[in-house]
């Protein structure tokens, strides 16, 4: 089974995350932040095709949209937002809509689309683009054999997590956690370990 290179994204924001993905699954709801972000999608698309790449730092290329790209040797699948193609070099482009810096989690989706690239194209791809969108800024990513390498480990870690179907500490940033959308699930998986816990002891 092919992970999602969302799962990479999710799995640094918080391991627990890939627990309530495939081993506990849970109906959340679509919060107005994700139905504004597929509303700006497809504006920004719009204006993607009428612009030039000068923002991107390159002369000339073609934008291709919304590649899906699954490679069974990496043991991942998923859809890019953008890439562009100039000669036989290809930049992956994500688009983020944040007010904040580009994270972690953001750079290793960005890489792991990088990786799916080189699989398609059969290529060697070097350099990646996170585009935050509100800051209408450009951040250029180098993509290294360390962090491919980086992205294997966490696909490994993925899979432990799904094979073992166990649940996984939270994030320990308290900042992280009020923004996430399985926050309440969260809680509740604490309440019930614990229960458990003092059983035992009891």
């Amino acid at each position: 089974m092919n992970l999602k290179v969302t799962d990479i994204k999710q799995y640094i924001y918080c391991p627990r995350i890939i627990y309530f993905l495939y081993i506990c699954p849970v109906s959340k709801k679509t919060t107005y932040k994700m139905e504004s972000g597929k509303v700006e999608h497809m504006v920004l698309d719009k204006l993607e095709e009428r612009r030039t790449l000068k923002r991107y730092r390159l002369a000339e290329g073609e934008r291709v949209f919304h590649t899906y790209l699954e490679s069974e040797r990496i043991g991942l699948q998923g859809k890019l937002d953008m890439h562009i193609v100039v000669d036989k070099q290809y930049y992956p482009v994500e688009y983020k809509f944040t007010e904040r810096s580009a994270s972690l989690n953001h750079k290793y989706q960005l890489v792991s689309y990088a990786m799916l690239l080189e699989d398609y194209y059969r290529c060697t791809v070097r350099n990646g683009l996170l585009y935050l969108v509100p800051k209408n800024e450009i951040i250029p990513v180098e993509i290294t054999p360390n962090a491919r390498e980086f992205v294997y480990e966490i696909i490994d870690k993925i899979r432990q997590i799904i094979r073992s179907e166990r649940v996984p500490e939270r994030q320990r940033k308290v900042n992280k956690c009020r923004d996430c959308e399985y926050r309440r699930f969260c809680g509740d998986i604490d309440i019930w370990t614990k229960e458990r816990v003092d059983k035992c002891i009891f």
